[in-house]
């Protein structure tokens, strides 16, 4: 977490007695804390991580749209209902490219990380939020059992094999989170053509408040993708990817 990288270094300038070490590390804290908080520096990077979101005319019809979890709220009540964070386009858009003709059934992959698994499941709860948007219930086939990427990877590869699904499958996810996830399908053998949402980037500004104040949002990109980079090194040398 960039913030903890900050307050370390801050930490350190206060117990250190050698003033030469002391000034060293306040003036390195410093600097991280402008270069992780600028809005300029984090998107920039964020955009060139996320990639490009896909025009609808650009995109490839499939007979499979694969949409990964990780977009409600949990344990939230009452429990009548789907509570939806961030992410929920991915859902949308899958609806949407649905309803367009470029995907014929849906395939919504993802269980939860929890030991200790409490309510219907994700997946189940995003199929209800589908169907009260139109898509008939028979197109959309659930897999609730992975707690992981690398297992949603190997478990919708094995329904998508029983099922005899024609290739590719458009893969919908978040932009930051492409790059493992195609990484993931690919490994397992299901070809997939990436389709982008839930983007954290925005346009190019040069506004005096975008290059010179400081964000929390800055930082709380920096803490998304380093996160992400960590989780891409780690199914790497796992052999996920």
């Amino acid at each position: 977490m960039p913030l903890v990288l900050v307050c370390g270094f801050f930490l350190a300038s206060v117990l250190i007695k050698r003033q030469p070490l002391k000034k060293r590390l306040f003036r390195t804290g410093f600097v991280l804390l402008f270069f992780f908080s600028n809005e300029f520096i984090s998107n920039e990077v964020m955009t060139w991580w996320e990639g490009t979101a896909t025009p609808y005319a650009s995109t490839q019809a499939c007979e499979w749209g694969i949409v990964l979890t990780g977009v409600t709220g949990a344990e939230r009540e009452p429990g009548d209902r789907i509570y939806f964070s961030r992410g929920a386009d991915r859902v949308y858009h899958a609806v949407d490219l649905y309803k367009r003709g470029l995907i014929k059934k849906i395939l919504v992959s993802g269980g939860t990380g929890r030991l200790i698994p409490t309510g219907e499941g994700e997946a189940r709860e995003i199929k209800k939020a589908m169907t009260v948007m139109g898509v008939p219930d028979s197109l959309v086939m659930v897999e609730s059992e992975s707690r992981n990427t690398h297992e949603s990877a190997e478990m919708s590869k094995a329904i998508l094999d029983s099922l005899g699904a024609s290739s590719p499958s458009l893969l919908i996810t978040s932009g930051f989170h492409m790059v493992r996830s195609t990484g993931c399908f690919e490994k397992t053998g299901v070809e997939v053509i990436p389709f982008r949402t839930d983007f954290y980037s925005h346009p190019r500004y040069f506004t005096p408040d975008v290059l010179f104040i400081p964000k929390l949002s800055a930082m709380l990109n920096w803490q998304k993708m380093l996160k992400e980079w960590t989780g891409i090194i780690a199914y790497w040398l796992a052999g996920y990817i």
